[in-house]
């Protein structure tokens, strides 16, 4: 059995679990664009430049692991074109329609763990923008008008 970096799985064990989702979600979604147009049904025999669709998500990968707020926000919308995409080749028949259903639902798993990872952080930041607002009024309140 292979030693394995405890420091590795420690940081794996601390991360939040929306985070591990999204990543994985985004890996996988992104080694599927490419053995989907490359390999299992290419729109050329021998592949296609297609398979470069995933390369959008290489990109959002790392911010995800570091679960980088600004990162999270823009993949969430990134996301959505893969989903619109799996879910307009559903239509199509064979090993396209599988893999169109596999797209889609990465994708959907990626978009929901991305929006629970972010939901108690804006949460959190209403929360704040209130309390600011609030402490303000009564600054305000509290100076005497001449």
């Amino acid at each position: 059995m292979p030693n394995s970096d405890p420091s590795l799985l420690q940081s794996i064990e601390a991360k939040d679990k929306y985070v591990l989702i999204a990543t994985a979600a985004f890996a996988a979604l992104f080694l599927l664009c490419v053995v989907w147009e490359w390999f299992i049904a290419p729109l050329r025999p021998g592949g296609s430049w297609m398979a470069l669709k995933g390369l959008p998500l290489l990109f959002a990968i790392p911010g995800i692991w570091k679960a980088k707020n600004y990162t999270m926000q823009w993949a969430s919308m990134l996301i959505l074109i893969y989903m619109t995409e799996g879910l307009v080749r559903l239509f199509e028949t064979g090993a396209n329609f599988w893999m169109a259903v596999l797209e889609t639902l990465l994708s959907l798993i990626g978009f929901i763990a991305v929006l629970m990872y972010l939901k108690p952080l804006k949460q959190e930041y209403k929360r704040q923008k209130k309390e600011k607002e609030l402490q303000s009024k009564q600054q305000s309140d509290q100076q005497p008008t001449p």
